[in-house]
């Protein structure tokens, strides 16, 4: 077994990897648009104090993010085969659905949607946990 924690990324908030390989399978922890200086991607301070909160910036930041660590493990998101997005509100379903289809078609993973009360901050719209397969090379 090999576990990362990735340190140019947001770090976990607790005592868990980003991803970790079991054998041929990695698996990626419940992953957010949170930058590592803890500011989110799709979340902008407006003028009020307030901020303004972006489902498809925030979907593609979660994605990009999910590549990036699973190629610390000499993956890539095209090996992701199943996939568990949890979101705060459903009536971003259709906003989330158009950015995912960027990155996957029919061929792609299975995948579970759900909603949920909240995320640990709240400024985030979406987190997405994701197991991949991808053979040791001997």
């Amino acid at each position: 077994m090999d576990s990362k924690v990735i340190g140019d990324k947001a770090q976990p908030l607790g005592n868990y990897p980003h991803v970790k390989r079991v054998g041929d399978f990695i698996y990626v922890s419940g992953t957010s648009s949170r930058r590592n200086d803890n500011t989110h991607v799709g979340a902008t301070l407006q003028n009020d104090g307030s901020f303004s909160l972006n489902i498809e910036e925030q979907t593609k930041a979660v994605i990009d993010n999910i590549d990036a660590l699973l190629k610390s493990m000499d993956a890539s998101i095209n090996d992701v085969i199943d996939i568990t997005t949890f979101l705060v509100d459903m009536k971003d379903f259709k906003a989330y659905n158009k950015v995912y289809g960027q990155y996957f078609d029919f061929s792609g993973p299975t995948r579970t949607t759900v909603a949920v009360h909240q995320l640990p901050h709240p400024n985030l719209l979406i987190e997405i946990k994701a197991v991949a397969f991808k053979p040791l090379t001997a």
